[in-house]
């Protein structure tokens, strides 16, 4: 399953995340896009009902792995 999200965030546009591969992309609304691979589930629900994005992905999601797109 495939979850795409559009965040009112001033730091992250947009995410897209496949559960078979647990991989997590992010657009960045600086344009960066970055691939975070094994990423569990639930960091993404929590990206997604964050009161602030940007501070959810600096402190859960920015320790995966990174791969620059």
């Amino acid at each position: 399953m495939i979850i795409e999200k559009e965040l009112k965030s001033s730091a992250i546009r947009e995410i897209r995340y496949d559960e078979d591969l647990r991989n997590l992309t992010i657009t960045f609304t600086s344009g960066g896009k970055y691939d975070y691979p094994e990423v569990p589930k639930y960091e993404v629900e929590g990206l997604i009902k964050a009161e602030s994005a940007g501070k959810y992905f600096n402190q859960n999601i920015k320790k995966y792995s990174i791969k620059r797109r």
